[in-house]
């Protein structure tokens, strides 16, 4: 029991590096999901695990064993072992618990506050234009009580010729229309529940900002543009803006020279790559083995409860 729940704990490191290959072999709205749904996999997995752990500790206590039902104790393995990991598993559970709610709580603060910058000026389309001579743009999701803006300032306006403001706000148009902001946030909630998917974060944003700059090539039927739009636009950017939540994005977030290049080669194409394939069977072991775990801790619960007998 032991081992099998202490493999989606680990299964995660795996993941970064495999991240770094699949964000550079793959179409990026393919990668975008693939490692977005990795992350989320993977931290389930991770979370189950130390839940299923916690149980001996939980069940250690004789009014919450009278409670289960238990007529024996719980034997999940070497008692001093088990009663260890499970105290750890305590301690990880409530760190992330309390992570989770204290930067979830600061990233709300943080759309509210942009929401509220914003929110006397004028808008055309959800086009929002700031009188600052600064050069910024930014998409800014809404909420249940605002709306999707595009929020750029007369000095990037200025900054662009007109071909290059398409280009910019059709990038900006094409992270609201895809909701890459929800593929954001559950990266960054998944690295909170596990530090190795944290370093799977940036990957999810390059994703997204890369799905976003193909997005605008195709709006603009011009891939030299858009990289040029891109590249003058991070050249020019002045960071004037309210602290804005992380998953935010702008045209000009992430590894804009890496942005660029690709943009001036041939447009990706979708490719299944053993990198994807990687992918697919690190997340399945991962929940094979959180499964067969709690399984197998379920089975001993039942032979604390007298139903079963030891074999």
């Amino acid at each position: 029991m032991i081992t099998l729940l202490l493999v989606p704990l680990i299964l995660p490191f795996a993941l970064p590096p495999l991240a770094r290959r699949v964000v550079t072999r793959v179409r990026p709205d393919v990668a975008l999901w693939t490692l977005t749904s990795a992350s989320a996999a993977l931290a389930v997995g991770a979370v189950a695990s130390l839940g299923v752990l916690l149980l001996p500790l939980v069940l250690a206590v004789p009014v919450l064993a009278s409670l289960a039902e238990l007529i024996q104790p719980l034997q999940a393995g070497p008692g001093a072992a088990v009663m260890t990991l499970s105290a750890l598993s305590c301690g990880a559970l409530t760190a992330t618990g309390l992570t989770a709610a204290r930067r979830t709580l600061s990233e709300v603060r943080r759309l509210r506050a942009a929401h509220d910058h914003i929110d006397d000026l004028p808008h055309a389309g959800g086009l929002c234009v700031i009188d600052d001579v600064r050069p910024d743009a930014y998409a800014l999701p809404g909420g249940r009580r605002a709306a999707d803006r595009i929020v750029v300032t007369t000095g990037m306006l200025r900054a662009l010729a007109q071909e290059e403001r398409e280009a910019l706000l059709a990038h900006e148009r094409a992270h609201l229309a895809a909701r890459h902001h929800l593929f954001l946030a559950t990266s960054q909630l998944a690295g909170w529940c596990h530090p190795a998917l944290a370093a799977v974060a940036p990957q999810v944003s390059f994703a997204a900002e890369r799905a976003a700059d193909e997005a605008a090539a195709h709006a603009t039927g011009d891939r030299g543009l858009t990289a040029k739009a891109v590249g003058r636009a991070a050249l020019a950017t002045t960071r004037v803006r309210v602290s804005l939540p992380k998953f935010a994005s702008g045209a000009v977030t992430g590894p804009v020279p890496a942005r660029v290049k690709a943009l001036l080669a041939k447009a990706p194409t979708r490719r299944l790559i053993p990198a994807l394939l990687a992918v697919a069977l690190l997340c399945g072991s991962a929940g094979a083995s959180a499964l067969a775990g709690a399984v197998s801790v379920h089975r001993d619960v039942e032979i604390a409860q007298g139903e079963q007998s030891h074999r």
